[in-house]
């Protein structure tokens, strides 16, 4: 037997239970992790309330939780290729990542070998929110020279987006509530209250106008941008959440440029991208980590540790 979140109904993180599961095992094709950390995501507490926004990925009841995850190649089936026992991996594996095992089929387009020098806590954050972060980035076209506004600055994606963008040769202003300023300053960002009145205080920031925008958590940004003269084409939102403006982009992971993930990993790797660990909590407390991230009130990554 094995340990696995599920549910088998949809609501909030009370609907979450750690469970002793039939131990599974490598398809022919596949191999098996055995997790040890897996980064949370807003989709994935988003997921176990929203039977449509679940049904969007497949997913039905009874159903398993998270998406991202590292850990070690523990089993090989005799047709799979890229991988062998004992491989440090780290991937996204939707509706199924807070697990004690993981099945991946190969070729794998969602596992990557992590790099030497990075945790497996480090690594079990980055898939869907860089890699969303990126997609986001690359739709606006973004480029040195830009000044862009990026709403949920000091979220899971907006840490990445942020420094991304930075490392783009961008300027960077950040929506956030002011108790992440200092934590935004740290990633190269210029913090701007979110909410009424935010286009003056952006006008404050950037008399000379904003030229791009990445909305990464609701429209206020995207709506902010275009109000501000930004062409709908050099905005950007994540995929999920309400319908955005008509002609701004609408992006997420899946649409991240071939490579992505392997730059971001050496970025990781060098230290020219940190990852910020908000805090870690076991398996057995998922009902408390999951509160915490959805508050959205954290400075950077929740991870589960198996």
């Amino acid at each position: 037997m094995s340990k696995a979140v599920r549910y088998e109904r949809f609501g909030g993180p009370e609907v979450l239970e750690v469970r002793e599961i039939p131990e599974p095992h490598a398809a022919p094709d596949g191999v098996r992790v055995r997790v040890a950390a897996a980064g949370l995501n807003p989709m994935d507490w988003q997921i176990t309330t929203q039977p449509d926004m679940a049904a969007r990925f497949g997913i039905t009841l009874p159903a398993g939780f998270g998406s991202d995850f590292a850990g070690v190649v523990d089993e090989v089936g005799p047709e799979a290729t890229g991988f062998a026992v004992g491989d440090r991996v780290y991937g996204a594996a939707i509706g199924r990542s807070v697990a004690e095992f993981v099945l991946v089929k190969t070729p794998a387009a969602d596992l990557w070998h992590t790099p030497e020098g990075i945790a497996d806590e480090v690594a079990g954050t980055l898939p869907v929110a860089s890699l969303t972060a990126a997609a986001a980035l690359a739709a606006i076209g973004l480029r040195a020279g830009d000044t862009v506004l990026i709403g949920g600055a000091a979220g899971g994606v907006g840490i990445f987006a942020v420094q991304l963008a930075k490392r783009a040769g961008a300027r960077v202003l950040g929506t956030a509530s002011e108790g992440t300023f200092d934590f935004l300053r740290g990633l190269g960002a210029e913090p701007v209250a979110y909410g009424p009145g935010l286009a003056d205080r952006v006008r404050d920031l950037a008399p000379e106008g904003i030229t791009a925008a990445a909305d990464l958590f609701g429209r206020e940004a995207a709506e902010t941008a275009l109000k501000l003269g930004v062409a709908p084409e050099r905005i950007s939102v994540v995929a999920d959440g309400p319908a955005p403006p008509p002609g701004v982009r609408k992006t997420g992971a899946v649409e991240a440029e071939p490579g992505s993930m392997e730059r971001i990993a050496d970025a990781v790797h060098s230290g020219e991208i940190t990852v910020p660990i908000a805090a870690t909590f076991p398996v057995d407390r998922i009902h408390e980590a999951v509160t915490t991230q959805a508050e959205r009130h954290v400075h950077g990554k929740i991870v589960i540790t198996l």
